[in-house]
């Protein structure tokens, strides 16, 4: 039975036009268009107010009922222990911190929170804790608006962060850069491995070809090879970039294969691989044609390297990604001979030196001005093939003048070179540059060390700031060490502030107010190091009862 009569019909037809009406007398204004209800007693804009308010229950209650709809399975469990109580709250505060709103330099004395969020998911992960339900859609948020934090944050919001990116499109990219292929299938259903190589789009792609290279590198090399020949050329160069992760000898029939790609970029990826395998075939040709043209002149009183650079790029340099036009301002000869040496393994040159050591061969002068090329060359080789030892070569020592060792040019390439050092090692080598030179120059070297720092390294961060305090500047020179040294200085470092806290009296050259602005500086340092020892605290696993 209908039970709308023919008089209500007209009613509920024309409540869309009454919303309309409204809207548009709040955006022209009550005095432009003053509203249809209200009477002549009442103000305009508290009518209009007043009638919206009944307008949209009417609105509501009158929606009409949608089909239903299947409801989505539920996600799936996740086994890992619950995250602490305390440290469950903790949480909430660090996703609920905000930017400050600060001006002038000056941040107070609190401890900045959303730069320690990426700190406290690396410990929690550590501890395998899984992510309360209730937080997963702040952890997501903030995911989302900061890719630094995507591999940690998903890894600890598990599979629910999954089931929940399929449902709010906000959240999709947790389905591409799901740590170590989350969303991919696993290697028990090769079946569902093959259906998404085949048909999945080139993101789901990359992840499943990502996700087997970290399992089973033989796999992911094979389920490549089966389809490179379809491959679009900007297809072939990204999953050719996968293969570096665990990139080892057996790769190189399929990247020497490469090398003939009808893409030069692909070509050059893979000429880069093939280099970084100091045992490829590559390696080898690049080392001889760069030993041609780099040897010890003996006839000197004193021995030293003479370059004679290539004269031409012929085509067979060219197959094994030598590029043979330089960048503008470039010389071509310098510019192969860099390509050469960069690419030739580095355990040749001993040989073809006369049998010298890394450092002996550093240590030799170099003719002609070819030292500055032919020693960033290596540089270049050392990080590409990961060698420690020439890396400690080329960095010398770090009390050196400039501390820029025989052949580390710039701040960056240090920084590079250090990487490829053990994390004490490292971290000794950073202490003795700052002892020596200050922070001035530290930033970028501080950033490879690892988190905690070790005690000289932290030590020598400490004093260094001591003295630049001392010297009378102000230190938003120093800010940026300053923001490391709250993420990365061991907390037990905190009881050698206390004696910096104070402020010092000023001489007649300092900054005004320097004083206080460095005893805040360190108040907020000392701060930040006792909140992050309170929150390892947190989340440690409660001891078991008993007697």
């Amino acid at each position: 039975m209908n039970r709308t009569s023919a008089p209500d019909r007209p009613a509920a037809q024309a409540a869309p036009a009454a919303w309309e009406e409204l809207v548009t007398s709040a955006l022209l204004g009550t005095d432009r268009r003053p509203p249809a209800t209200g009477g002549p007693r009442r103000a305009a804009p508290v009518a209009l107010l007043d009638a919206a308010a009944l307008e949209t229950v009417r609105r509501r209650a009158g929606l009409r009922a949608a089909p239903a709809v299947r409801r989505p399975d539920p996600a799936a469990d996740d086994p890992r222990p619950a995250l602490p109580a305390a440290a469950a709250r903790r949480l909430a505060l660090l996703l609920a911190d905000r930017p400050g709103t600060g001006s002038g330099g000056r941040r107070g004395t609190s401890p900045d929170l959303k730069e320690l969020l990426p700190q406290w998911l690396a410990a929690a992960n550590g501890h395998g804790y899984a992510a309360p339900a209730e937080s997963l859609p702040a952890l997501l948020d903030a995911a989302r608006g900061r890719t630094d934090l995507r591999p940690a944050a998903l890894t600890f919001a598990g599979p629910r962060a999954l089931w929940l990116a399929r449902l709010n499109p906000d959240w999709r990219f947790a389905l591409r850069a799901a740590p170590g292929g989350a969303a991919a299938p696993g290697p028990d259903t090769p079946e569902r491995v093959r259906q998404v190589w085949e048909e999945g789009l080139f993101s789901e792609r990359v992840a499943l070809l990502s996700a087997l290279r970290s399992r089973d590198a033989a796999a992911a090399r094979e389920l490549l090879v089966a389809s490179w020949a379809t491959e679009r050329a900007e297809d072939r160069l990204m999953f050719l970039d996968s293969l570096r992760t665990g990139l080892y000898a057996d790769d190189e029939p399929f990247l020497e294969a490469a090398l003939s790609d009808r893409s030069r970029n692909v070509r050059a990826t893979a000429a880069e691989l093939l280099s970084a395998l100091p045992a490829s075939a590559l390696a080898r040709r690049m080392a001889a044609r760069a030993g041609s043209c780099v040897s010890v002149d003996r006839t000197r009183d004193v021995p030293a390297i003479v370059v004679e650079a290539p004269l031409e790029c012929d085509t067979s340099m060219e197959r094994d990604g030598v590029v043979a036009k330089p960048p503008t301002g470039r010389g071509q000869r310098s510019w192969w001979l860099g390509q050469l040496v960069e690419a030739a393994s580095l355990g040749s040159w001993s040989r073809r030196l006369g049998g010298r050591s890394p450092r002996e061969i550093v240590a030799l002068p170099v003719a002609d001005g070819w030292q500055a090329e032919l020693h960033a060359a290596w540089c270049r080789a050392a990080v590409r093939q990961d060698d420690a030892e020439w890396s400690r070569a080329l960095l010398g020592a770090p009390s050196a003048p400039e501390a820029g060792g025989p052949g580390a040019v710039s701040l960056a390439e240090r920084a590079k070179l250090l990487g490829t050092l053990a994390t004490a090692e490292r971290a000794e080598w950073v202490a003795g540059f700052i002892a020596t030179h200050g922070l001035s120059e530290a930033f970028q070297l501080l950033g490879v060390c690892a988190v905690p720092w070790a005690g000289p390294l932290g030590r020598a961060v400490v004093d260094a700031l001591d003295i630049a305090r001392d010297a009378g500047s102000y230190p938003w020179s120093f800010s940026g060490v300053m923001g490391l040294a709250e993420r990365c200085l061991d907390p037990a470092e905190a009881g050698r502030l206390e004696g910096l806290l104070a402020v010092p009296d000023e001489s007649e050259d300092a900054a005004p107010g320097a004083g206080g602005y460095w005893a805040e500086a360190f108040q907020r340092l000392m701060t930040t190091l006792r909140l992050r020892a309170t929150m390892s605290e947190e989340l440690a696993p409660p001891r078991p009862s008993g007697p």
